[in-house]
């Protein structure tokens, strides 16, 4: 099968089962709260459908690394579905942490319900991540569910890790390009070496292939992220969903930022005095590009989706889907 066809039958398996998770608040008094949740996963609201849901990338490539395994995928649906209800646990809290005001193009929870029940939704899709790990057993054994588990746990521990890295970096003047790595294989890497390591497990791989394919996640993620940095700065927002302002008035230290303080001129002197203003994106990434940021940040994109390719190669050199997918994600411009 190919990608359109595994996508085609796994889509809306994947949103069946994030329902059923999210359904356990199906009651009279605590709705409005479902409300909340089922927005931000968008199923209901304004704008609500493909778009709002975004692309499911990381139960996509968790059920096709169990497929690419020679094993069916629908026993791993309950780790896609834990994997993400975290990721869009973090989306929540990052919107708040990040004073985000758009989510893929529509207002973001705490923009429409206030910061205390944004965090209460952002918890409770943790929680429900957790209902999910447990169904795990429900499909595998004990030992092979207790596994996955300790994985995704793990990878919990290293994404809010990487968060903590990322936002006090915003305050700190003595970092370099070699402080970005740790935060980004904590904040994005992670999550994706989670997907790709569960889906490897539960397809019945040993442990030397389950290591092949969590580096092939790790260097996807860092890919993934660095690409992320790039359309940050340079992206266009409408494509993206989100302000291209943001990076910079927040005073995040992406790779490109931390590329042009390197080089010690314009952009690192005005950087130096304090807050970016909105009006001064434009020219800020201008004289980025012009101090070689932007390509440099491109060319480390294409280091880093070299390296996941290579390991992709030796994990499943006949999963034609997971390529596929491997190439939409880092062609993106969204």
């Amino acid at each position: 099968m190919n990608l359109r066809e595994y996508t085609n039958a796994m889509l809306p398996a994947i949103e069946n089962k994030l329902q059923h998770f999210v359904d356990r608040l199906d009651e009279p008094r605590v709705r409005a709260f479902r409300d909340m949740l089922t927005y931000h996963m968008g199923w209901t609201g304004e704008a609500a459908g493909p778009e709002a849901q975004g692309k499911r990338i990381r139960p996509l490539l968790t059920l096709l690394t169990t497929a690419a395994c020679g094993k069916p995928w629908e026993p791993t649906l309950a780790a896609a579905a834990a994997i993400e209800l975290i990721h869009n646990f973090s989306l929540v809290h990052d919107d708040i942490q990040d004073d985000s005001d758009l989510r893929r193009g529509r207002p973001t929870v705490w923009k429409k319900w206030e910061m205390p029940q944004a965090i209460n939704v952002g918890d409770m899709l943790f929680i429900l991540a957790q209902a999910a790990i447990v169904e795990i057993g429900q499909d595998h054994s004990a030992d092979t569910a207790l596994q996955a588990s300790k994985i995704i746990q793990n990878a919990c521990i290293a994404l809010s890790s990487g968060q903590y890295l990322d936002i006090s970096y915003e305050t700190r003047n003595d970092l370099g390009i070699e402080d970005y790595w740790p935060m980004v294989s904590g904040k994005t890497a992670a999550l994706l070496a989670a997907c790709t390591q569960v889906g490897a497990l539960l397809g019945g791989a040993d442990e030397r292939d389950q290591e092949i394919w969590h580096n092939f996640g790790h260097y996807l993620g860092l890919a993934f992220q660095v690409q992320d940095d790039y359309l940050g700065i340079w992206g266009d927002s409408a494509l993206t969903g989100k302000s291209n302002e943001s990076d910079l008035v927040a005073g995040k230290k992406s790779l490109p930022v931390l590329f042009g303080l390197g080089k010690g001129g314009a952009f690192a002197k005005r950087w130096a005095e304090g807050s970016v203003k909105a009006d001064e994106v434009g020219p800020l990434a201008e004289q980025l590009t012009q101090e070689g940021a932007r390509l440099y940040t491109q060319q480390t994109a294409d280091q880093m989706t070299d390296l996941a390719l290579q390991n992709l190669r030796l994990a499943a050199p006949k999963g034609e889907a997971v390529f596929e997918l491997t190439q939409l994600l880092l062609r993106r411009q969204a």
